[in-house]
């Protein structure tokens, strides 16, 4: 594979960052540290279990989170930041922060 030189770094990773609940699923995770399906999904409240799913596979394959699943009847899985998720986190939150400076009233912020 040929690798190309980008204008933007950022432009092949903007259909990740757009995607919904990433943002959130990647929050909830950096604040209360390994979380279960379960426990991601009451605190997003209405996301589909199709979406959780997709957007949980999508988040492993990038790398941003880990997958643990613990030999136990039932079994258990967690979800985890990895280095490279508590990297985004930093930068989400900084989004965040640069959005609250200049938009805020403009726009109604819901935490």
């Amino acid at each position: 594979m040929t690798r190309k030189k980008l204008d933007c770094p950022i432009c092949p990773m903007s259909d990740l960052f757009t995607k919904k609940w990433l943002h959130f699923i990647v929050k909830y995770l950096d604040e209360k540290g390994a979380l279960r399906y379960s426990e991601l999904k009451k605190l997003l409240g209405g996301v589909s279990p199709k979406t959780l799913t997709e957007r949980l596979r999508e988040l492993e394959n990038y790398g941003i989170l880990t997958r643990t699943v613990y030999p136990e009847v039932p079994p258990r899985v967690e979800y985890e930041l990895t280095e490279k998720g508590l990297d985004l986190s930093v930068a989400i939150n900084y989004m965040c922060d640069w959005v609250t400076k200049w938009y805020s009233d403009e726009l109604v912020i819901v935490h």
